[in-house]
């Protein structure tokens, strides 16, 4: 696993909570919880790149 992968996870993560913060604090929950939504579904797409990535290199290395 490479680092940057962590540390793109943890500025997205960073910049939702900031975001859902100022969001909150102008009235504004349901854009708030939007932006979350939104964080949450970026994040796990590159979860989900990743696993496929590590599924793929046990298929070529136990011939699958």
């Amino acid at each position: 696993m490479e680092i940057d992968l962590l540390f793109k996870i943890a500025a997205i993560g960073i910049l939702v909570a900031v975001l859902h913060q100022v969001l909150v604090r102008a009235g504004r929950e349901d854009q708030a919880m939007m932006t979350t939504l939104a964080g949450v579904v970026i994040v796990l797409s590159i979860v989900i790149k990743e696993i496929s990535e590590l599924f793929n290199s046990v298929r070529v290395i136990f011939n699958l």
